[in-house]
C-alpha cells in the first residue's frame, strides 16, 4: 500500500482531496505535453522510480507544485474539520476558541462582568513584517489563493455533476498558471512590492474578519450562558489592530529611506479610506428605507444639517437623491467627509478638503450618533449589528490601517548621535563608537537641554541625515494627522539604558519632542532585547531607565495621548538571534526569565509592560500554536496588550483565506483574555521548577556554544548546508547579512535557520537537549522525575517540549549525512557530524522516555504528514545535493552556472513547501 493511500485510510477526506488535485496537475501536464513530468508525480504514480533521471528546473517545479497542492488540501481539512467538531461535539470542544475559553474561565471562577470588565484591557496586534522568509512570489501566492477557494467549494454537496465538472475545469485553469508561471524570485522584490502583498491582507482579508470575529465571541457567550443583549449594546469587544514593518524596518536595509517610509505611511492611509468607504457604503445600502430629514430624531437631524453646512455645495447631489431616505443620506455624507477624492475609474487619491474629517474618533462620534438615532427611532437591530461592525471597523483600522513601526540598530543611532555632534563644532570631536562613560555624560547632560545641536542636515554623513529625514518624517505626520499611524521606535541590538536615551536626543534633533518640565517624546522608544546577554542584562536596563524623569514624563504623554488608563512600555523581545545565540533550550529559558523579572521591574515603578514578540515562521524562531504559546507565559507577565510578529510565510500560512484567518485571530483574542484572567489570579512560584529550568536553561547553552566554538564547525556549515545558494535567493528585499560581513555574528537569523532546515539538520530546534537530559538524568535523578511530572502540568514545560518533538520528526539523519558528504575536508565531516548523530541519538531516546507514547499514537496527523512528505523530499535532496556539488566547482560565471543556480533557486523553494517552512 502506498503512503497516501495509508493517508487516505488513516486519516480521510484531506488526503482523497490531494489525490483529485494530483490528477488534475497531471492532466495538465499531458495538455501541455509534458507526459514524461505527468507520469512520475509523486504519491500517484504507478512504480515510478526517479534513479538515474537528469532533474532539470521543471522536475523540481514539478515536486514543488505537488507539495504546495498538499498543504492546501491539508489546510482544508484542518478547516473542516473543525467545522465538523463544533457542529457534532460541544461548541467548547476545540482548543483555544472562545467558547472553550470561556468555559475555562467559569470553572476558575471568574464572572460574566469580571470578564467584560477585562475586555477594555485586552489588545492584540499582529505586526506584519517582510523578513525574507516568503520564497514564494505574490503572483503565485494569489494563484494559490484562488485555487483554495475553488477547493473549498467542492465541499459543496448541493452541486450537479456539471457544476463539479465546471468547478474540476476552473481548478485546471489555475492550475495551467501556476504551471507557467516562474515561483521564485529572479530578481529582489522591491519594498513597494512587498508593502502592496501586506496591503492584500489588510484590505482584502482582514476587514472581513472583524464582524465574523465578534459573532463568534457571542456565540461563545451565549454557549457559556452568558447575556449577549449586554455585550451587544455596550459595543466593547476585545480590541484588535494591526501592525506593519515593511517601510519603516530599517535596520541593517540601506532601501528604507525617508521617502519609503513617507510613501508608505501614505499609502496605507490612502488604503485604509478605501476599506471604510466600502464598509460605509454597505452600511447606507442597509439603511435604505423611507424616512424625512425632518422626521428623524433631534440630534442626528441636526448633525446631518451641520456636515451639509461643513460640505458646502459638494453634497447637493447626495441631498437631492435621497432627500426621502435620510438615514442612508447621512452615511453618505460621512463617506464624502472622508478626506480623499474619488476620481475617474474609482482611482482614489488623498486629500484635505474643508469639512474633512481629520482624525477617526471623529467618524466614531458621528456613527454613535447614527446608532443613538436608529435605537430612539425603534431599529435597535440595525444599530446593534450594522452600526456596530461599522464602529468596530473604524476601531480596528483607523485612517492608517496599521501601525507603522521605525526599527534600526542601536550601533546606526549611536553613529548618527557622534556624527551630529561633532558637526556641531561643540570644541570636543568624539569617536565614533565612544567609551560607555563618555557616551553617557553626554546624554544625561543634552536630555536637561531643548535645543538641537544643527538647524542644517544638508552636509551630515548618511547615518545621521538617514535618522534625521526619518525622524522629521514621522513629526511631519503627527502634525498634519495624528500619530496613530505610528507604533513604535524600535531600538534592535539594545545593549545598555544609553541605546533607549540617544533616541531622545536625536528625535529633539527633528522636533519629534515637547518639553514642558522635561523632555519628552511623543512616540514610544521600545528595546528590543535580542541575545542571551542582552536578554540577562535587561531587567537591570529597563530599571535605569525607568528612573529618568524624561522617561516618566514621555510615558505620561503616550498615556494621555491614548487614553490609557495607566502608563505603558512596550518591550520587544527576540526569538531568533536568542535561538542562534544559545539554542532552543537557553533561548526558551532566558526568554521566559526575562519577561517574569521585568514584570517585576515595570510593577515597581508602576508601569504596565506590552511585551512584543519577534517571532518567526520556524520552531527555532519561536513558532508554535498561539494559544499554547500563551498558556506557556510565565504567570503575571501578560497585561492584555499581546503583540507578535508574523512574517514571510507565516502570513500566508495563517491569513490567506477568510476562515483561517478568522480561526489564527480568535486564537489569539480569545487567548489574550483567557491568559490576562488567569494571570491575575495568586499563583505560588514554585521554586523547583525555576530551579530545574534554570538548570536546563544554562547546560543547554554550554553543550550549544561548545559545538559553534568547535574549530570545524563553520566550514562544516558552510559546506553542509546551501547556505551559499540561499545567500544567493531574492526571496526579500533585506540582505541577508547585516553589514555584509562574511562571519557568524554578521550572518541574520533567518538565513541561518533556513539552511540547517533546508539540509534536514534542524540544529536549532533540538541540539543540546539531548546532552542536558541526559545530565539531569545521571547526576539528579529528582530533577529529571519532576521534570516528567511537569510536562503533565506546566504549561511552558510542555509547550517547549512539545515543539522540539515536533522538529525531531522532520529532522533525517540519513538526509544529514548525505549533506555531510558535501564537505571536503574529512577531519571537519567527521568531528562534526559525530556530534550532530551522537547528540541527536539521545535528544530522541529522552525526549521518547519523557513523553511516553510515540509520535504515531501522540499526534497522529502530523506523523502520518511527516510520512507522506519525506516519500517525495528524499528526491529533492538527493538531486539538490548532485546541482549543488556541480554549482560549487563551476566558478567561471559561465551559462551553465546560471542554469545550475536557477534549479537550486527552484529546488529550496520545492523543499520550503515540503517542510512547511523557511526560516
Amino acid at each position: 500500500m502506498t503512503q497516501l493511500e495509508i493517508l487516505k485510510t488513516q486519516l480521510g477526506k484531506p488526503y482523497h482531496d490531494l489525490e483529485f488535485l494530483l490528477h488534475c496537475f497531471k492532466e495538465v501536464l499531458i495538455e501541455n505535453n509534458e507526459n514524461k513530468l505527468a507520469n512520475i508525480i509523486p504519491w500517484i504514480c504507478d512504480s515510478c522510480t526517479y534513479e538515474n533521471m537528469e532533474f532539470t528546473q521543471k522536475h523540481f517545479q514539478l515536486f514543488s507544485v505537488c507539495f504546495q497542492l498538499l498543504n492546501l488540501a491539508e489546510t482544508n481539512g484542518a478547516v473542516q474539520n473543525r467545522r465538523k467538531t463544533e457542529e457534532n461535539n460541544n461548541l467548547n470542544s476545540i482548543n483555544g476558541l472562545w467558547s472553550n475559553s470561556l468555559e475555562i474561565l467559569k470553572e476558575n471562577g471568574f464572572s460574566e462582568n469580571e470578564i467584560t470588565d477585562t475586555f477594555n484591557e485586552i489588545e492584540v496586534q499582529p505586526v506584519l513584517t517582510a523578513h525574507p522568509t516568503e520564497a514564494k512570489r505574490p503572483v503565485v501566492i494569489k494563484k494559490y489563493r484562488e485555487l483554495y477557494l475553488l477547493l473549498v467549494k467542492r465541499e459543496n454537496s448541493m452541486y450537479n455533476s456539471y457544476e463539479k465538472e465546471e468547478n474540476r475545469n476552473e481548478i485546471k485553469k489555475i492550475i495551467h498558471s501556476i504551471w507557467h508561471i516562474d515561483e521564485y524570485y529572479r530578481e529582489k522584490p522591491n519594498i513597494e512590492t512587498e508593502l502592496d502583498n501586506v496591503i492584500h491582507y489588510f484590505v482584502n482579508v482582514f476587514p472581513e474578519t472583524v464582524g465574523l470575529l465578534n459573532r463568534r465571541l457571542l456565540r461563545g457567550w451565549k454557549f457559556a450562558g452568558f447575556d449577549t443583549n449586554k455585550l451587544v449594546q455596550k459595543n466593547e469587544f476585545p480590541q484588535l489592530k494591526f501592525g506593519n514593518w515593511i517601510g519603516g524596518d530599517r535596520d541593517g536595509h540601506p532601501l528604507v529611506t525617508a521617502n519609503v517610509t513617507k510613501s508608505t505611511l501614505l499609502k496605507l492611509r490612502l488604503n485604509s479610506f478605501l476599506v471604510l468607504k466600502n464598509e460605509l457604503l454597505k452600511l447606507a445600502e442597509n439603511l435604505s428605507f423611507y424616512i424625512e430629514l425632518e422626521n428623524l430624531p433631534e440630534k442626528i437631524s441636526d448633525r446631518t444639517k451641520e456636515i451639509i453646512s461643513e460640505l458646502g455645495g459638494e453634497t447637493k447631489s447626495s441631498v437631492t437623491a435621497n432627500r426621502h431616505e435620510a438615514y442612508k443620506l447621512f452615511v453618505l455624507l460621512l463617506i464624502q467627509k472622508l478626506p480623499i477624492n474619488i476620481g475617474r475609474a474609482q482611482l482614489f487619491e488623498l486629500t484635505d478638503n474643508k469639512g474633512s474629517y481629520r482624525h477617526s474618533h471623529q467618524l466614531i462620534n458621528d456613527l454613535e450618533i447614527l446608532r443613538n438615532a436608529l435605537i430612539d427611532s425603534a431599529h435597535s437591530s440595525l444599530a446593534y449589528n450594522n452600526v456596530n461592525d461599522t464602529i468596530q471597523m473604524v476601531r480596528v483600522f483607523g485612517f492608517h490601517l496599521a501601525e507603522l513601526d521605525i526599527r534600526q540598530n542601536s550601533s546606526y543611532y549611536e553613529k548618527s548621535l557622534v556624527q551630529i555632534y561633532n558637526a556641531s563644532k561643540s570644541g570636543k570631536v568624539m569617536p565614533l563608537e565612544m567609551a560607555p562613560d563618555e557616551k553617557m555624560k553626554l546624554i544625561s547632560s543634552e536630555l536637561k537641554i531643548n535645543r538641537p545641536f544643527l538647524r542644517d542636515w544638508e552636509n551630515l554623513p548618511t547615518e545621521a541625515k538617514n535618522t534625521l529625514e526619518c525622524f522629521k518624517v514621522l513629526q511631519n505626520h503627527i502634525s498634519e494627522y495624528s500619530s496613530f499611524a505610528l507604533g513604535s521606535l524600535i531600538v534592535s541590538m539594545t545593549r545598555d539604558v544609553s541605546d533607549l536615551l540617544m533616541v531622545y536626543i536625536l528625535s529633539r534633533e527633528a522636533g519629534l519632542t515637547v518639553y514642558e518640565n522635561n523632555l519628552t517624546l511623543k512616540l514610544p522608544v521600545v528595546p528590543l532585547f535580542e541575545t542571551i546577554d542582552d536578554l540577562i542584562a535587561s531587567p537591570k536596563i529597563m530599571e535605569e531607565y525607568f528612573s529618568f524623569p524624561e522617561v516618566q514624563d514621555s510615558l505620561e504623554y503616550q498615556q494621555k495621548i491614548n487614553n490609557r488608563r495607566q502608563k505603558v512600555q512596550e518591550i520587544m523581545i527576540g526569538y531568533s538571534d536568542s535561538n542562534k545565540d544559545g539554542g532552543i533550550l537557553a533561548s526558551s529559558w532566558y526568554l521566559y526569565k526575562a519577561q517574569k523579572e521585568l514584570t517585576e521591574v515595570g510593577n515597581k515603578y508602576g508601569i504596565k509592560l506590552k511585551f512584543f514578540h519577534g517571532k518567526g515562521g520556524s520552531i527555532s524562531r519561536g513558532a508554535g500554536p498561539v494559544h499554547w504559546f500563551l498558556r506557556s507565559l510565565p504567570h503575571g507577565t501578560l497585561s492584555g496588550k499581546f503583540k507578535i510578529t508574523e512574517q514571510g510565510e507565516t502570513i500566508e500560512k495563517k491569513f490567506a483565506n477568510k476562515i483561517n484567518a478568522v480561526y489564527n485571530l480568535e486564537l489569539a483574542l480569545a487567548g489574550d483574555t483567557l491568559n490576562t484572567l488567569l494571570h491575575k489570579l495568586d499563583r505560588e512560584i514554585d521554586s523547583e521548577v525555576v530551579e530545574i529550568l534554570e538548570f536546563m536553561g544554562k547546560e543547554s547553552y554550554i553543550v550549544y556554544n561548545e559545538l559553534l566554538n568547535n574549530p570545524h564547525f563553520l566550514e562544516f556549515y558552510q559546506q553542509a548546508t546551501p547556505i551559499d545558494v540561499i545567500e544567493q535567493s531574492k526571496i526579500g528585499s533585506r540582505p541577508a547579512r547585516r553589514t555584509g560581513k562574511r562571519t557568524f555574528s554578521d550572518l541574520r537569523a533567518i538565513p541561518w535557520v533556513f539552511s540547517w532546515g533546508q539540509a534536514r539538520f534542524h540544529i536549532t530546534s533540538w541540539y543540546g537537549v539531548g546532552s542536558t537530559l541526559e545530565k539531569m538524568q545521571n547526576n539528579f535523578p529528582e530533577k529529571y522525575n519532576s521534570l516528567k511530572k511537569l510536562i503533565k502540568t506546566n504549561h511552558f514545560v510542555r509547550y517547549v517540549l512539545t515543539n522540539i518533538d515536533t522538529s525531531l520528526a522532520s529532522t533525517d539523519e540519513r538526509i544529514m549525512k548525505m549533506y555531510a558528504e558535501l564537505v571536503e575536508n574529512k577531519k571537519t565531516k567527521e568531528t562534526i557530524l559525530n556530534l550532530l548523530l551522537d547528540e541527536l541519538e539521545k535528544t530522541r531516546i529522552l525526549m521518547q522516555e519523557l513523553l511516553g507514547r510515540p509520535m504515531e499514537e501522540r499526534r497522529k496527523n502530523h506523523y502520518f504528514s511527516t510520512a507522506l512528505r519525506a516519500e517525495a523530499l528524499d528526491v529533492l535532496h538527493e538531486y539538490q545535493i548532485r546541482k549543488m556539488k556541480k554549482w560549487r566547482k563551476n566558478n567561471n560565471h559561465s551559462a551553465e552556472e546560471d542554469l545550475l543556480l536557477q534549479q537550486l533557486l527552484i529546488s529550496v523553494n520545492a523543499i520550503a513547501n515540503a517542510m512547511g517552512t523557511t526560516g
